[in-house]
């Protein structure tokens, strides 16, 4: 995560928050918000090396495979719930969305918006994507489905959760201006 994404997306978590951050990778991101924002919390990972990275970062992390839910935790039990590059990951995307706004009463998804112009080039050009962005080749991607900016406008719409606000990020700008085109990152930030 770049240091623009970090502050990015910490910014929109509230000073002293009860945060769940869901396929926390090494923990960079709570641990950021744990000594800048005052922040508690727990990171869910599945990777071994990624859990151990946690623990070295000081970061209170819980091994689970998401794709199993979020059972163990109660209705509102975090202030936000954190989906930072975790969404295109998993097998049951839409209940995910779910729990992550039944678990926490602010949740903040961000995901490789597949609409961005050099994207769409690409497949006009006949070829899938290899960008900063989306940097694997289709066949060993880690990726399991592709979204866009508007397909998850639709998806939350679907779902009846709130948006509360969306924009794109690109290199070192915050895109609100057609983010669906012209931003590698969507942002969005959402409540029941």
């Amino acid at each position: 995560m770049t240091p623009f994404v970090l502050q990015t997306i910490a910014a929109l978590v509230p000073q002293g928050s009860r945060v769940l951050d869901l396929g926390c990778g090494d923990g960079e991101l709570l641990a950021h918000l744990k000594s800048a924002k005052a922040c508690t919390g727990y990171g869910i990972e599945i990777d071994d090396k990624a859990v151990h990275a946690c623990v070295r970062r000081g970061v209170d992390v819980i091994q689970l495979n998401l794709d199993e839910g979020l059972k163990l935790f109660d209705d509102n039990s975090f202030d936000v719930v954190l989906q930072i590059d975790t969404l295109q990951h998993l097998r049951n995307a839409e209940v995910m969305l779910r729990e992550t706004v039944r678990v926490g009463k602010m949740g903040i998804v961000a995901f490789p918006n597949f609409a961005h112009w050099p994207n769409r080039l690409s497949v006009l050009f006949g070829r899938m994507p290899v960008t900063k962005r989306l940097p694997h080749q289709w066949y060993d991607t880690p990726n399991i489905r592709v979204g866009t900016f508007e397909d998850f406008a639709v998806l939350a719409a679907q779902n009846n959760l709130k948006i509360e606000d969306s924009f794109g990020i690109q290199d070192d700008a915050v895109i609100r201006w057609q983010p669906n085109l012209r931003a590698g990152t969507a942002v969005f930030k959402l409540t029941n």
